[in-house]
């Protein structure tokens, strides 16, 4: 912050100072004009929302069949689901890129959402949130003729909704964050994403305007800090939800 609103003499001069002095609100300005933001923002929230709104709907569906369903191998299934958590993203990067260059999906929002539409850790936490909801409320609206959609929608997922803002929380900011993959999967600016656009800040020749580019990052970050400001409450219940019953 403190970066973004000094001039490039301030930012390079040594003694470095904490403080800008005068403020260069001009920076934001700058840096906004420098490229299509609001496109790349607009993309940022299409991917970000996109894949939150797919995770959150698997991972209620295994939720609640890991939790509630009993079927052969539910426990070798699941124990399947806790062992993705130590495989890196990076190393299914190479493969998928090249499943998606050959049906011709590059540079769509499908290849920036589909990767990531299930999530094991979503998976976890929601399976442990659903274990912590007493079977007789499942009966109940079973006898009352409740199918499973109507059980994990309307019943279970409100319950255990601390858990599901945490998970919210989380996986906004990793994707709203993410760099790599939209790097490699877009090629022109149609779904060029902020983080991208960030870096493109950096001017051939010229070196890089930190400064300006400061200004950019916080494009980036405002938004993250906004949301977590809203669900820090659901946070702190999230994390004593699982000692209620």
């Amino acid at each position: 912050l403190s970066t973004s609103l000094k001039d490039l003499p301030s930012v390079t001069q040594f003694p470095p100072t904490l403080l800008p002095h005068p403020p260069r609100w001009d920076n934001y300005a700058k840096a906004w004009s420098s490229g299509p933001f609001l496109h790349y923002a607009m993309n940022n929230v299409i991917q970000t929302l996109g894949i939150l709104v797919l995770q959150l709907f698997f991972g209620c569906l295994a939720g609640y069949g890991f939790s509630k369903t009993r079927f052969r191998g539910r426990d070798a299934c699941f124990l399947i689901v806790i062992a993705c958590l130590v495989v890196p993203p990076q190393v299914r990067f190479v493969p998928l890129y090249m499943l998606f260059s050959k049906v011709g999906l590059l540079n769509t929002y499908a290849s920036l959402i589909l990767p990531y539409a299930v999530s094991a850790l979503g998976t976890f936490l929601i399976r442990e949130a659903f274990m912590q909801i007493s079977d007789d409320i499942v009966d109940a609206a079973r006898v009352d003729g409740a199918g499973v959609l109507t059980i994990i929608f309307r019943i279970m997922a409100p319950i255990a909704r601390p858990t599901l803002v945490a998970f919210s929380l989380f996986s906004v900011v990793y994707h709203w964050n993410d760099f790599f993959w939209p790097l490699v999967m877009t090629t022109n600016e149609a779904v060029r994403t902020l983080p991208i656009g960030v870096a493109m800040l950096r001017e051939e020749g010229t070196g890089a305007r930190w400064h300006i580019i400061m200004a950019g990052s916080m494009f980036v970050v405002a938004p993250v800090l906004l949301v977590f400001a809203v669900a820090q409450r659901h946070i702190i219940r999230a994390f004593t939800f699982t000692s209620l019953k």
